[in-house]
């Protein structure tokens, strides 16, 4: 079983939809913190629906850039990201401070997980490649609260809540993560558009009334976890749209599927100790003997002994480190 991305559109109706399942990806990201101190499984779960969220997110809106989503908070988990480029290589990590609570099934809602104290919040921030001098990346930012103040405790809730408050669009999200697989099912209402914008309607005034996209986002929220863990894609679209006319594209698999890949690299840790300073580094290097630094999202540690932090501080900007030892 690998990673798939499959899209579809309902034949002659506003509506669209996209199914993700991330398994030899999401195994990895898993894999790649054995090594360190793994995540509590409530937080692994957390992650794994925000990768599938994220994958859905950047592939729905084809952009040219990063798509970074994350959960801010007061509860163990201070900070949960995910972030996907355009290629739909994808990356998640947290930051979490003291003991996640116990639970029987291995879930915490956001209230418990995040949103202790009600003021957490979500950020959606597109980071273009090709950001010109001084543009700022477009970030989007909601409490994980609904409009009644009401706790939002579940990401699916809170990135429905996002895209009806950003762009006016129904959206039904499904999302399930374990430690084999992510997944994640969007249905979305079609923006208005053409002769529907040329008599003065807009997103906004089509929200929630669209009969078609009622019926298909009921249908979707029939999907159990289970199911959406278990079942395949053929299995899935059947069983809940077997009277619509669907009409399926041919998946992204295989190369094109989405993957987990970082960003990270020794020249990147080297231009992030140059801007430390060198007194710093030096001191560092005088009490361990060498500088280890982890990333955070993919685990890979990058050493610098006293050689190596030598030719980082050296004159020439574009001498990079010798050493290529990593673990």
């Amino acid at each position: 079983m690998s990673d798939e991305l499959h899209k579809f559109l309902f034949e002659g109706l506003p509506v669209r939809g996209m199914l993700v399942r991330l398994t030899d990806s999401w195994r990895e990201v898993l894999r790649r913190r054995e090594g360190s101190e793994p995540f509590a499984t409530p937080v692994r779960q957390l992650l794994g629906e925000m990768a599938a969220a994220g994958v859905l997110m950047q592939a729905n809106i084809k952009f040219n850039g990063a798509v970074i989503l994350q959960i801010m908070g007061d509860g163990p988990v201070k900070l949960a990201v995910a972030e996907v480029q355009p290629d739909l290589a994808f990356r998640t990590t947290a930051k979490v401070v003291g003991d996640v609570p116990a639970t029987d099934n291995g879930h915490l809602p956001l209230e418990v997980l995040v949103n202790v104290g009600g003021k957490g919040r979500c950020a959606i921030t597109l980071d273009p490649k090709d950001r010109l001098p001084g543009q700022q990346p477009y970030q989007g930012v909601v409490p994980l609260h609904g409009d009644q103040r009401e706790p939002l405790q579940a990401l699916s809730q809170v990135l429905e809540h996002y895209m009806l408050q950003s762009e006016q669009l129904d959206t039904k999200l499904i999302l399930a993560a374990d430690d084999d697989i992510a997944a994640g099912l969007l249905i979305q209402r079609l923006p208005v558009q053409g002769e529907g914008n040329l008599g003065g309607r807009s997103n906004e005034d089509e929200i929630g009334l669209s009969e078609h996209y009622n019926r298909i986002a009921h249908l979707a929220s029939t999907l159990t976890r289970e199911e959406l863990l278990s079942l395949d894609v053929d299995t899935i679209l059947r069983r809940l749209f077997w009277e619509e006319d669907v009409r399926r594209f041919e998946p992204l698999a295989g190369l094109t599927a989405p993957r987990f890949a970082c960003t990270c690299s020794r020249e990147r840790v080297a231009g992030m100790l140059r801007n430390l300073g060198r007194e710093e580094i030096d001191s560092i290097i005088a009490e361990q003997g060498q500088v280890d630094i982890g990333c955070d999202f993919c685990g890979l540690h990058y050493h610098f002994d006293p050689v190596d932090v030598g030719e980082v501080f050296t004159d020439d900007a574009d001498h990079a480190p010798s050493s290529s030892r990593l673990q």
